[in-house]
C-alpha cells in the first residue's frame, strides 16, 4: 500500500467510526458508521446520519423562490430517508399520474379485425415461435398501416404484408398478402424451382413505396448466398 492509501484509510476510520453519544439511546447504533450504506436500506426509519443540506444551492434557490417553494410540480425532499424510501414515494407519484391517460386510451383501443394466420398443437409447451420479425410502417400519404411478417414452417421462404387503414370504418383491397422468393430470383424460366431457394432473413419498409429485404439461399451448403432486395410495393 502506498502512504496515499493508508493516508485515505486513516482519513475513513477518523470520520465514520468517531464515537456518538447521541445514538447510545437507539439499540446497536453506537457508532457513526459508513453513510452510503444507511440511503440503500429498504426501511422507513429515518437516516441515522442524515446530510447536512447547509449550503446547497439548489436548496438555497428553492428557499428564496416564492413560486417553486410551493410548487406540486417539484418532487419533495425527505432528507431523513434512504433512496428505498424515495423510491417507493416516486413509484406512487407515476403510478397514479398514468393511472388515467391507461384508462382513457384502454377504453379507447378495440378490435377492427380478427385473422387466422395459423394453427398451433394443443400443447403449450411443445408450441414453436412461428410469427416472426414483425415490422410496422405508417404510411402518412394514403393513412395505411402496414405489418411485415414471417411465419416460419411450412412458408418459410414467404413475406406477409398486413395492410390496415388507419380509419378503422374503411376497408383496404389485399388486405393481407404473401410475396413467395423461393425461386423469385432464378436466372431462366428453365431453371429448376429447387436450385435456387430463398428466404426472408429480414424485412422492412426503406420507404412508402419500398420494402427492403435480405434474403438467403435454403439449400445447405457452405458459403450461402445473401441477397439485398428492393421490392416496389407496387
Amino acid at each position: 500500500m502506498t502512504q496515499k492509501d493508508i493516508t485515505f484509510v486513516a482519513d475513513f476510520l477518523t470520520e465514520h467510526f468517531n464515537e456518538a453519544p447521541e445514538l447510545y439511546n437507539r439499540k446497536g447504533k453506537y457508532f457513526n458508521v459508513e453513510r452510503v450504506g444507511q440511503y440503500l436500506k429498504d426501511e422507513d426509519d429515518d437516516l441515522v446520519s442524515p446530510p447536512n443540506a447547509e449550503g446547497n444551492q439548489w436548496f438555497n434557490f428553492l428557499k428564496n423562490s416564492t413560486h417553486l417553494k410551493e410548487s406540486p410540480l417539484l418532487f419533495p425532499y425527505y432528507p431523513e430517508k434512504s433512496l428505498h424510501f424515495v423510491k417507493r414515494q416516486m413509484e406512487g407519484v407515476i403510478d397514479q399520474c398514468l393511472q388515467k391517460p391507461a384508462d382513457v386510451i384502454g377504453k379507447s383501443v378495440h378490435q377492427a379485425v380478427c385473422m387466422s394466420l395459423y394453427k398451433t398443437s394443443q400443447s403449450e409447451d411443445s408450441t414453436p415461435q412461428l410469427f416472426k420479425l414483425p415490422f410496422l410502417w405508417n404510411d402518412k400519404t394514403s393513412n395505411i398501416h402496414y405489418v411485415l411478417f414471417t411465419i416460419l414452417e411450412n412458408s418459410i421462404s414467404k413475406i406477409y404484408i398486413l395492410r390496415r387503414h388507419t380509419d378503422t370504418s374503411r376497408s383496404v383491397s389485399n388486405g393481407i398478402l404473401a410475396v413467395d422468393f423461393g425461386n423469385l430470383l432464378n436466372n431462366s424460366i428453365n431453371e429448376s424451382s429447387d436450385s435456387r431457394c430463398y428466404s426472408c432473413l429480414d424485412a422492412h419498409f426503406y420507404d412508402d413505396e419500398t420494402v427492403t429485404v435480405v434474403l438467403k439461399e435454403s439449400v445447405e451448403q457452405e458459403g450461402k448466398e445473401r441477397v439485398l432486395a428492393q421490392l416496389p410495393l407496387s
